[in-house]
């Protein structure tokens, strides 16, 4: 379990396994595990998602993989996201292999991991996650993750995945996190995740809560010169496909709690739309500029199913 140093989380490596012993007995008591990586030339962005609720024995996500051609789920490259599937007995968050297809494996406790999936000729994957930087703690609790424990962290992607019976070699920057928490299915609010990087030690995170005087940044950092510092505000400012709703083109511009300024412009180079129980994740990959720099990450732009249907009914003039 995280110790606490003042007000400011830990991640240790305890945090790499399952909370169970501190945990209440609610029902919606939830750990997380995302990992994230991409093939900038491709296109190609993926992820792997783990969602497990101990105390009703259910473990659900898997994997997903798109490029510029589709974004639907059915009919990406590759899609699976289970909904309930049983727990292994004796299963560790430190050393698993998973119904959903996922298996992780610590080998640096809270910097490095072995990355498995395997689900016959469909999807294979072998990736390594090495962090370039400390796990980063969630300090802000009216961020969209409420008071879930939650941690940040960008690191070294690299290995290969099997997708379509082409085996395609992955060496990017990819985030990853992980949360702990009571996580209840009508909890999402409007909000976005941002992320980008253009070397180990240049990148960012920006998370929003969406308001509709605008979409300012509730919690994140900006890495620069081989520092993390948390960003002390700023915005997020999207121009979306009038009919499909989705974003076009996308400006972060914030503060850090130290004065440095950051501006990332932002292109979509490819998009997955994720279903998730009460919410959709209209989620992007995206080539930027930071500050002159390019890099690579993802936007993902999260919506109560109810909102954007009420927004795209009333796009198209349709009743309600």
């Amino acid at each position: 379990m995280s110790d606490e140093t003042g007000e400011r989380p830990v991640f240790g490596p305890d945090d790499d396994g399952f909370h169970t012993a501190v945990m209440s007995d609610r029902w919606w008591e939830t750990e997380t595990s995302w990992f994230s990586f991409h093939h900038p030339e491709r296109r190609l962005g993926g992820w792997f998602y783990t969602m497990v609720r101990p105390n009703i024995g259910t473990v659900a996500g898997g994997a997903w993989v798109w490029d510029h051609t589709a974004h639907l789920p059915w009919e990406v490259l590759y899609s699976a996201n289970y909904s309930a599937l049983q727990i292994p007995d004796g299963a560790d968050l430190k050393d698993c292999t998973l119904p959903n297809g996922v298996s992780i494996r610590a080998v640096e406790p809270t910097m490095g991991y072995e990355l498995g999936y395997d689900d016959g000729e469909r999807f294979q994957a072998r990736l390594r996650f090495d962090g370039v930087m400390p796990p980063e703690p969630l300090t802000a609790v009216g961020s969209t993750f409420g008071s879930a424990h939650h941690f940040d962290q960008l690191g070294r992607v690299h290995g290969h995945i099997v997708v379509g019976g082409q085996r395609i070699e992955i060496d990017c920057l990819g985030m990853r996190d992980r949360t702990w928490g009571p996580r209840p299915e009508h909890r999402p609010r409007q909000a976005a995740y941002v992320t980008g990087a253009a070397t180990a030690d240049h990148g960012f995170l920006a998370v929003t809560n969406t308001r509709p005087d605008g979409d300012p940044i509730a919690y994140g950092f900006l890495r620069r010169d081989g520092r993390t510092v948390s960003l002390a505000g700023g915005e997020r400012t999207v121009e979306r496909h009038p009919d499909e709703g989705w974003v076009l083109g996308i400006t972060i511009e914030a503060t850090d709690a130290e004065g440095r300024r950051l501006r990332a412009v932002g292109e979509p180079v490819s998009r997955i739309i994720i279903n998730r129980h009460t919410f959709i994740d209209i989620n992007s990959l995206i080539r930027w500029d930071i500050d002159g720099d390019v890099a690579w990450g993802e936007d993902q732009d999260m919506w109560p199913v109810h909102t954007f249907a009420a927004r795209q009914r009333a796009a198209r003039g349709a009743g309600g």
